[in-house]
């Protein structure tokens, strides 16, 4: 993958660089040695790896403006960083940058129940947010699969969603208003819970821009009362083409499941072996779940057995009770660990029309077989969110580039069909020479734009998003 050249200047001022960070902030919140730094040169796409030139950990808005001020001045790159499981690249730093975490930066700062929505800052964990209002009822929808670990700064950054996002939507339908701090250090307040502002939607446009525009160090979160009940069922298929054509047949009918959830064969053998969740034997499977009064749930269900029924599954269980609705969920929850005990893989993001996944299906496994990679397909089947994971051996010269081709190719095959090169991982470094595919030059030159405005000196997050070749000559020292 390539990057930029680092600028020669900003190495050399390093000692400069660093002392000036150290003026601004506590002692301990900058990082420049090297042995330390090893822990920020890559996120969560550990293909790729570069030491940044420092990093800083502020606790503060008001010290997230004075680093970006100093960077501005100093025309130093800055990488924005939430928990670093970015699956695409996008807090992958360069040489000459400082990587900005905000990890630090984790308190609830209001949570108003009456009017359902809580003031957290942008380094607390997605998890963390439904556990600080649950006790009164209520609970934050987006759910990646990542949500464990990952941060709100970096879900509002890649617009994340998760298992549920096919009734509650994903990060932006949830984002009521953000504090966001420019590459200068101005500090922002884009919307918030008192209604829709006029004028320019700038939420809107902040919420998936991967860290090209500013950084979020405040976020105002719709939160949403519990659902009375939920209930998953779990389907078995012997075709990965008739479990598409099941998702299908369901959203055609007008039935809205909280989530739908589709694993085939190899994802199901190891998610067995490895959580034991006593998933059948089968070439594919979809968890689908429902929620609402008894009434509704026995409503919904009967209708989905009904559709499944009529594509001939091998098995259909219902949930009887906790216990089961907890291990339904456990084989799909533990997905992308059990996985990476087989080998390494590099997990895709791309969206297609929910119709077209009998055909996309197909097609993944005719390139897993010109490639000669395997891959394994677990995503979000209800809104065509798809997640392949390529497998290929990192210790093997040549299996990487192998592994890129091929997911090239069914990134270009998401395009062909209507859908998008990316759901929520975001563009990030991996997608970056991909955006051609989806969008025309004035396409890009129309979204560059939007980043001259916010950061003409194109220091924010460098060489993400847009092909180099595209946005070259816009970073001014």
């Amino acid at each position: 993958m390539q990057m930029p050249e680092p600028d020669a200047g900003v190495l050399a001022r390093k000692a400069r660089i660093v002392g000036r960070l150290r003026a601004v902030l506590p002692a301990d919140a900058v990082i420049d040695a090297p042995e330390e730094l090893r822990v920020y040169e890559c996120d969560a796409l550990t293909a790729y790896r570069c030491p940044p030139l420092a990093a800083v950990l502020p606790r503060t808005t008001e010290e997230v403006s004075a680093v970006l001020r100093l960077c501005w001045e100093e025309g130093v790159p800055v990488v924005p960083r939430g928990s670093g499981t970015s699956l695409a690249g996008g807090a992958m730093p360069t040489a000459d940058s400082v990587i900005l975490g905000v990890a630090r930066m984790n308190r609830v700062l209001a949570a108003d129940y009456d009017n359902r929505f809580v003031h957290v800052e942008a380094g607390r964990t997605n998890l963390s947010v439904t556990g600080a209002v649950e006790a009164e009822g209520f609970f934050y929808a987006p759910d990646p699969s990542s949500q464990l670990a990952c941060a709100i700064a970096g879900n509002i950054a890649m617009n994340s969603g998760g298992a549920h996002c096919l009734k509650y939507g994903v990060t932006t339908n949830n984002l009521l208003g953000v504090r966001l701090v420019t590459m200068d250090g101005t500090v922002v307040t884009l919307g918030g819970p008192w209604g829709e502002p006029a004028g320019l939607d700038l939420l809107g446009v902040v919420c998936g821009s991967e860290g090209q525009l500013g950084v979020v160090t405040e976020a105002w979160l719709r939160i949403l009362p519990k659902p009375e009940g939920a209930r998953p069922v779990l389907v078995g298929f012997d075709s990965n083409e008739v479990a598409g054509a099941c998702v299908s047949d369901i959203i055609k009918a007008g039935i809205l499941p909280v989530a739908i959830e589709f694993m085939d064969r190899p994802c199901i053998r190891a998610t067995e072996a490895f959580a034991k969740a006593g998933y059948p034997d089968c070439e594919a499977l979809l968890i689908i779940e429902v929620e609402g009064s008894e009434a509704e749930i026995s409503e919904q269900l009967a209708r989905i057995r009904q559709i499944a029924l009529a594509h001939d599954p091998v098995e259909f269980r219902e949930a009887e009770d906790e216990d089961q609705a907890k291990r339904i969920w456990l084989g799909r929850k533990s997905a992308f660990g059990a996985m990476g005990q087989i080998n390494d893989y590099m997990c895709l993001d791309g969206t297609i029309p929910v119709s077209s996944l009998p055909h996309v299906l197909k097609r993944i496994g005719e390139l897993s077989r010109e490639f000669g990679l395997d891959v394994g397909n677990v995503f979000h089947a209800g809104d065509g969110n798809m997640h392949p994971l390529i497998l290929f051996n990192a210790n093997t010269p040549g299996d990487l580039e192998k592994c890129e081709a091929f997911g090239a190719e069914i990134l270009k095959l998401c395009v062909e069909v209507g859908g998008c090169l990316t759901g929520e991982h975001g563009v990030g470094i991996e997608k970056r020479d991909l955006m051609a595919v989806q969008f025309s030059a004035a396409d890009m030159e129309a979204q560059m734009r939007v980043k001259d405005v916010f950061d003409p000196k194109w220091l924010l997050n460098p060489a993400k998003v847009f092909p180099l070749g595209a946005s070259a000559g816009r970073r001014a020292g």
